[in-house]
Order: C-alpha cells, then sequence, then structure tokens
C-alpha cells in the first residue's frame, strides 16, 4: 500500500465528472488500499478517486472515529437514489485543506453502489455518515464545497486561497 498525493485546489482534476468502474481487477484493487491508506493518514472520513488524480467513480470513507457503528465502506459507482430532510453543518475538505465552511446537505440519504467484490450495497445513512457520502460524491461530479457557498464567499475564499499558494 502506499499513500497518494491529494490533489488540491484549483487543480483541474478536482473539476471534471469521473467515469463509471467497469473493471474490478487487481489495480482497482490496488487503488482502492492506496486510498484507504491516504484517507487515514490525512485524518479523513473520507476520500473520492478524483482526489487524487484518477476520475473513476470510486470513494471509501469511514466515520467510525466520530459515529457509532459504523465501518469503513467502499463504494464504487455510487448514486444517490433518494434524499430527505435539510441539516446545516460545517464541512471542511482535504482537497481544501484549512477551509471549512457551513453547508446546508440532506439530512438522510438512501445510496446504492458495489462493494470491492462487486456486489451491490444499499446504504440508509444520516448524520456524518450520510454527509460524507454526499461530500464523496460530489467529487465525482466535479463538484466542491466551495462550489455550494455563495459567490461572494467563493470568491473571497478564492482570493484568499490563491494569495496563501503564492
Amino acid at each position: 500500500m502506499a499513500t497518494l498525493d491529494i490533489k488540491k485546489y484549483p487543480d483541474e482534476v478536482l473539476k471534471n465528472k469521473a467515469e463509471l468502474v467497469n473493471d474490478l481487477s487487481g489495480d482497482l484493487q490496488k487503488l482502492i488500499d492506496d486510498m484507504i491508506e491516504t484517507m487515514y493518514n490525512f485524518n479523513g472520513v473520507g476520500l473520492a478517486a478524483p482526489q487524487v488524480g484518477v476520475l473513476k467513480r470510486l470513494i471509501v470513507i469511514d466515520t467510525s472515529a466520530r459515529q457509532e457503528n459504523q465501518s469503513l465502506i467502499v463504494l464504487i459507482n455510487p448514486e444517490i437514489i433518494n434524499s430527505e430532510g435539510e441539516i446545516l453543518s460545517e464541512e471542511g475538505c482535504l482537497s481544501l485543506p484549512g477551509f471549512i465552511t457551513r453547508l446546508k446537505r440532506n439530512e438522510r440519504v438512501f445510496v446504492k453502489g458495489l462493494d470491492r467484490k462487486g456486489n451491490p450495497v444499499e446504504i440508509e445513512a444520516t448524520g456524518l455518515l450520510a454527509r460524507a457520502l454526499q461530500h464523496e460524491i460530489d467529487h465525482l461530479d466535479g463538484i466542491l464545497i466551495i462550489d455550494r457557498i455563495s459567490p461572494l464567499k467563493r470568491e473571497l475564499f478564492r482570493r484568499k486561497y490563491l494569495k496563501t499558494k503564492k
């Protein structure tokens, strides 16, 4: 296993839509293992393949440190099939280090996809897991948390962030 480089804003790969995974071969299994190690090494609760430069519909999530009765989740080709309610909460992102904002997300989500062996999986989630699923699936569609804030806040963030990168 290896720790992968996390792509940071404004890397273009983060704005692209990921492709469906059709091959569950050894290359994908190695990517899954590397993504899990990377997520843990950076103390994240989730990681999407585009965040490590791979435009595939693959996410890993582990909210167990902050939410009871949870464990590591690997989802291939995940999609939200239904959602309910609304909740406002703080959110950060490994691709936007140091940036935290309050975002509205659905309170409950129903997600389907495949596990790492290709078996169908359905997840009903609330709390942090629901937020993490929505966040990581956003990455698969080229959406960052800054795309979900007001244009004024986004412009202030962009100026401040890019100024610190110079």
